[in-house]
Parts: structure tokens; sequence; C-alpha cells
């Protein structure tokens, strides 16, 4: 049985790390976490383990364990270039296909099977191929936030950092957007390609409303930047003063050091912030992802110390999914997008 002590060794070797989650995690709880974290750092030494962290992770899994953070993006793209055998994705399930689509070879673990997504789980393949079915010849779009079968059936991928890119990319009058309206909604804002939207939602991001935002200004009297990400509904965005994807908010937050912000999105982000933005007062109202927050250090432990549960893919749907998240890693606007005619 493995021997997870708070010892003074223990608590040398991740003092570095509270100083990071000081700010989240008490000094009551440290003990309890810090020999776990030193564990999983040690197992990952061991396993020629990486581990990737979203944006949306706790603080003490983001900042005490994670060997590359970011949105989905950067997570595909570095996941893809790390050497390591193995690969934990402390994200959702939809994160964990792309890692093996781009990494077949390796080993991918997700630490809990049941770490899902709202909406991913909102469109099926079958749906994309009545999709194509019902408008021949528009190209789709699919947002990374889906499964491999998904990606499969799609003509390039996006993300809501890149989507406006990634539309543009095609060049051509019209695409289908799935599955997230309130992101084609938002590239809609932003383009004059006709966007196509399937009724597809986050179930964090739609819980937020104008109104909300509206309050919280008036708490502050206005003393407050307010960030929303793309998945919001409209009305949401045209009240936020900027949108943008995780990466971008945590851009904005670097370059601009607001005095005072609201992150509308899921909590965690601004929680993990706060180490690199120390100057910025995060407002804590936010809605939480109960599907990212079943990953825990405990069983990203266990995964370590089992390499299960695994993530597989049918062979034959890799390479067609593996197309469309590629398509997205190289466009570059300006630059039309070959796709298939059907």
């Amino acid at each position: 049985m493995t021997d997870l002590t708070y010892t003074p060794a223990v608590a040398e070797r991740t003092a570095a790390i509270f100083e990071k989650v000081r700010d989240s995690v008490t000094e009551v709880e440290w003990p309890l976490l810090a020999p776990v974290i030193d564990e999983i750092n040690r197992l990952k030494r061991e396993r020629n383990a990486v581990i990737l962290a979203h944006n949306y992770m706790r603080p003490e899994i983001f900042h005490g364990v994670a060997d590359i953070t970011g949105d989905s993006l950067a997570l595909a793209r570095k996941g893809a270039e790390t050497d390591a055998e193995v690969i934990v994705m402390a994200g959702v399930h939809f994160m964990a296909e792309t890692a093996k689509v781009l990494s077949p070879e390796k080993t991918i673990l997700i630490p809990d099977m049941r770490a899902g997504c709202s909406l991913s789980e909102s469109i099926t393949a079958d749906d994309m191929r009545a999709l194509r079915a019902k408008y021949p010849g528009v190209p789709i779009v699919v947002y990374v936030n889906t499964s491999a079968e998904v990606k499969a059936e799609a003509d390039i991928c996006c993300t809501s950092g890149n989507a406006v890119e990634v539309v543009e990319s095609l060049g051509v009058p019209q695409v289908i957007m799935a599955p997230d309206k309130y992101l084609a909604a938002y590239v809609q804002s932003k383009t004059k390609v006709k966007i196509i939207a399937y009724d597809g939602a986050c179930e964090v991001h739609e819980q937020y409303t104008a109104a909300d935002i509206a309050d919280i200004r008036a708490s502050f009297d206005g003393d407050i930047t307010v960030i929303a990400h793309p998945e919001c509904p409209e009305d949401v965005i045209a009240a936020a003063d900027f949108a943008g994807s995780t990466a971008q908010m945590a851009d904005f937050v670097a370059e601009h050091a607001p005095k005072r912000v609201l992150l509308v999105t899921e909590c965690s982000m601004g929680d993990n912030l706060i180490a690199q933005a120390p100057k910025t007062e995060f407002v804590r109202t936010c809605h939480m992802c109960p599907h990212m927050k079943r990953i825990s250090l405990d069983n990203i432990l266990r995964s370590l110390q089992t390499l299960e549960p695994r993530v597989e893919i049918d062979p034959a749907i890799i390479p067609r999914a593996r197309q469309s998240v590629e398509r997205m890693l190289i466009v570059k606007r300006n630059a039309p997008i070959e796709v298939a005619a059907e």
C-alpha cells in the first residue's frame, strides 16, 4: 500500500506548489493533498507519463501535477508532441479521445470514464450524417468538444479560439457549425459566411444571463472587467467587455492586468489564474462543471497505478477523425482548405 504520509520531505518537495495554490487551498487541507501530489509526480517519472490538464481543473491538479495545461487546442497540439508513452487526460472524455486520435500509439488514460460533456453528448455520428443529407455540399465545421465518431464525419474541426478563422479558411458562402449554437451565433457576428447552426449547448455556460452581469457590475459601481466564453448566450457576450476561449481569457488578463475581473465561464478558471495574475481580483461567482470535477488527485493517482481506464477508439475511425483535427491545426487565413464535395 502506498504511503501517503505528510512528512517533512514531502512538505519540502511540494512547498513551491503550495505557494501557487494557497489562495484556493487552505493550510489545513494541504497535508492531505501534498502526499498525493508528490506520489503522482513520482509515478509519472516511473511510467514515462505526462498529465494534460484543462483550464477548468482544480488548482491542486492544474498547478500540482499537470505537465501541460491549456484549452482544447493547446492540449491537442502539445499532447501529440510529447515523447511520453502514457498520457493522462485531466479533462473530459472527448479530450482524451482527441489525444488518442492524434497519438494512437500511446496509452491514453482518463481517471474517470464518467467525465463526459453535455455539449459533446448533444450530437452523434448519425446526427452528422443527417446534416450532410439535409445540406448536401455544405462543409461541416465541428467543435473539438465532440466525440471521435463525430469528428470523423466532419470536414474540419475548430475551437472557440479559432472558429472564425476556420470558417473563413474554407472559402465558401455557407457552412454548418455543430454542435454549439451559441458559438455558431458568435462566429456569425464576426463573419459574412452564412452559418447554419446545430441546436446544442454547454450546460454550464448556458446558465449565465445578461441580468447576472448587470447585477455584478452594479455591485462594483461598474469597476469590473467582464470576460465571457463564446459558449455563452448572445446577450451575455454582448454584455461582456471581451469574449474568447479560455486561452484567450488568460492572455487578456496577462496583457491588460485588469484591477478586477469576472470570468464568465467554469469556476476553476479564475482559481488557476490567481497565481499568474496576483494583482487582479477575481470575483468568485460562477457555475461549476460537474463533469470536469469528476477528475481528482485520488483518481489520477489510481489511474497511474493501474494504467486504467484506457481510452480506445475504433481504428477505422481514427484516420478520418485525425484528418478533421489536422486540417484545423494547419489553417491559415486566406488559404482555403480543400474539402471533398458530397
